[in-house]
């Protein structure tokens, strides 16, 4: 069976036009997306570090696709669009299955660039460091994807880091409550934390480069953020 294709998209929208695009892409982006054999992942907003009208979204594939056949699916002919880039990946060691999230709360975007050598020791540290994430801080390990190197544009990517840095480029999907828990779980409390601080900080120093912004699920299930973030 062949894995699953996950497409990251990063669009651009026109000025205050976000969210009648991202409304549009949760309906008709979606079923565009199901005549081609793809599904809707989820559409993100930005919260934290990235521009206002940027909206983030990920679309999955059963089969083999190309960045540009699933840009197309989702975004063909949207008015409001300004620019998009879309890159393919594959899960590594989540998800295990194409089960999108629906709770709303706080999403950090986190891109890798991790030197091959490395790579092994940090999907090791990834394992060990998540369950005493998840149990400390009421959070949720989305996903952690590899990226496969196709993407649409051939321009270094400041964004993903992508033309910019060799070794193997990921991206990781958390979910904390909202920023309270972001902030409290930089500040580990007792051994059990600490340990998996000094977890995840082996991680971040095996890597070249890393950065992250924070964003909210526009189709969460469970509720909506009316917040201005950014």
């Amino acid at each position: 069976m062949t894995p699953a294709i996950f497409v990251h998209h990063r669009i651009d929208a026109a000025p205050r036009t976000w969210q009648a695009l991202a409304d549009r892409l949760a309906a008709d982006g979606a079923r565009r997306l199901a005549d081609a054999g793809g599904t809707l992942y989820g559409v993100w907003r930005s919260q934290i570090g990235r521009p206002r009208d940027e909206l983030q979204a990920i679309s999955v594939w059963p089969k083999a696709v190309t960045a540009a056949t699933a840009e197309q699916a989702l975004l063909d002919q949207e008015p409001d669009l300004r620019a998009a880039h879309s890159e393919a990946m594959m899960a590594t060691l989540r998800p295990t299955d194409e089960t999108p999230p629906t709770r709303q709360g706080n999403y950090a975007f986190r891109w890798f660039a991790t030197p091959e050598p490395h790579w092994p020791e940090f999907l090791d540290l990834c394992a060990a460091a998540w369950p005493g994430f998840e149990s400390a801080y009421d959070s949720q390990v989305i996903g952690l994807w590899q990226a496969t190197g196709d993407r649409t544009g051939k321009a270094a990517d400041e964004a993903s880091g992508a033309g910019r840095f060799g070794g193997v480029r990921s991206l990781l999907l958390t979910r904390r409550p909202n920023l309270a828990m972001w902030e409290r779980s930089k500040l580990p409390e007792g051994a059990a934390e600490a340990q998996v601080r000094d977890k995840l900080s082996r991680r971040y120093d095996l890597c070249d480069w890393t950065v992250v912004s924070t964003a909210t699920l526009l189709t969460a299930a469970d509720r909506q953020d009316t917040a201005r973030w950014t």
